[in-house]
């Protein structure tokens, strides 16, 4: 009788404008190897995909072989798990639709499914992190870009063509800032890293108080959050303006889903209380009458370094198994 071979490891990869990081993982969610290597060196997709494929290749060969490792799950910004494409990122270095999924299939000879990182994100917190045994959240990502993942009666919406979840180009401000997606007054453009800095600049402009912002080198939403912790009285302002957008923002989206907790993550969501209180306090203000206080919010306590390898290695154990190799 021919024996089933039941592989036991995925390949999880996180994709981010800086690093991809991709690592093999087992079925109890252990990392056993992990590399990385700079996203920006790389500024055309093909050669990119050429690379990420051969270091994987290359980690499979020497961590067990093809007989070990099921498939591939890849978390990357703008990916739509229906096509297996990034597509129109504001953000990253490869405009318009890039077929990753396609591309590492043909060159790996494995199943690869590609996810949003808010999505990933979301499948790991369910696996592994704050919303065990929750049925009904939402994550948001809070760090380049400003992303968010509805996790609906224990799966993931992704709405009709894959995009639901995109809270970042809801409009909250009415000809506000202009957003890489093309849009004036999106969310991400008052809650993300650039936003972040651009509410620095103005409250400087606006007042003539001291500040240690005023005098660093390079302004970023983690040197802003140490001032906080030093008693800068503007720095404190500029989260004070960011928490308040972002709970009114979320107010009107927990309104539509009515959720058990947002879960955050992302460099911005260690900015604490100084985002979180604001972000709260108009949250409760502004959300339908009927949910007040009922929200949970919650930080994730993952390894900010694993938790995208993590989800996406949960995601490659939802895709159906396909091989060359068999």
């Amino acid at each position: 009788m021919e024996q089933t071979i039941i592989k036991k490891r995925v390949i999880g990869v996180d994709i981010s404008l800086e690093e991809t990081t991709y690592a093999i993982v087992n079925a109890k969610g252990e990392i056993l190897v992990k590399d990385s290597f700079p996203t920006e060196n790389y500024p055309e997709a093909n050669d990119y995909i050429a690379t990420l494929s051969e270091r994987i290749l290359m980690m499979i060969e020497e961590n067990g072989g093809y007989e070990s490792v099921r498939s591939v799950g890849v978390s990357c910004p703008s990916a739509n798990f229906s096509t297996g494409c990034m597509e129109n990122s504001p953000n990253m270095l490869w405009k318009g639709v890039i077929p990753i999924g396609p591309m590492m299939r043909d060159r790996l000879g494995m199943a690869v499914a590609v996810a949003n990182n808010a999505q990933v994100i979301a499948l790991g917190e369910h696996a592994f992190g704050s919303a065990r045994g929750m049925h009904n959240f939402v994550v948001i990502t809070l760090g380049t870009g400003m992303g968010s993942c509805i996790f609906s009666n224990g799966m993931i919406h992704k709405g009709s063509d894959g995009y639901a979840g995109e809270v970042g180009h809801t409009t909250i401000v009415k000809n506000g800032r202009l957003c890489g997606c093309g849009h004036r007054g999106c969310l991400e453009t008052y809650t993300a890293a650039k936003g972040i800095v651009l509410t620095a600049q103005e409250v400087m402009a606006e007042n003539d108080a001291p500040s240690l912002m005023r005098s660093a080198e390079k302004l970023s939403p983690k040197i802003i959050a140490q001032y906080c912790n030093q008693g800068d009285e503007l720095a404190i302002e500029v989260f004070r303006r960011t928490g308040m957008m972002l709970g009114l923002g979320l107010a009107n989206y927990a309104s539509v889903v009515n959720p058990e907790a947002f879960i955050f993550t992302g460099g911005i969501a260690k900015a604490g209380d100084w985002l979180l209180d604001p972000m709260q306090e108009t949250f409760e203000k502004h959300v339908y009458k009927n949910m007040q206080g009922k929200t949970k919010f919650l930080v994730s306590e993952l390894d900010e370094d694993n938790h995208d390898v993590l989800g996406a290695s949960v995601l490659a154990w939802e895709v159906k198994e396909y091989s060359l190799f068999k």
